[in-house]
Parts: C-alpha cells; structure tokens; sequence
C-alpha cells in the first residue's frame, strides 16, 4: 500500500513551550550543582573550638574633686 500524501508529524508541546521546559531544566540542573557545591564546603568546614568567656576586669573608676565634694 503506497500513498503520494506527506505526512504530517504533530508534536504536542509549542515551540515556546518547549524552551521554557528546557530554560527549565538547566535551571533545575545549576541549582543542584550550586547546591551540591556548598553542601561540600560545609562539609570541608573546621570546626572552631569554642573561646571560654574572659575573665571579669575590675576597673577603678576615679571621680572627680567635684563629685567627691571637695575642692
């Protein structure tokens, strides 16, 4: 069986469809490279030790002739 008509092939998705779904996915592809990348540097992280607090300073507080009343 032999036909001289052209077929016709019909896909289902726009051409403008098509390059959202595809900006899509190299969206969705870069992310997870970002993302993979930044779970490796936390994971390189060091850890700091934590500084014990300072010691309290006791400071003098010298006052003044006129606050002490005195001149």
């Amino acid at each position: 069986m032999k036909t001289n008509q052209q077929t016709e092939l019909n896909f289902s998705q726009s051409p403008s469809q098509s390059c959202r779904v595809a900006r899509k996915e190299r969206r969705r592809t870069r992310a997870q490279w970002w993302f993979q990348q930044m779970r490796a540097a936390v994971d390189r992280a060091v850890d700091w030790k934590v500084v014990p607090a300072a010691r309290p300073e006791q400071l003098y507080m010298g006052l003044s002739e006129e606050m002490r009343g005195t001149r």
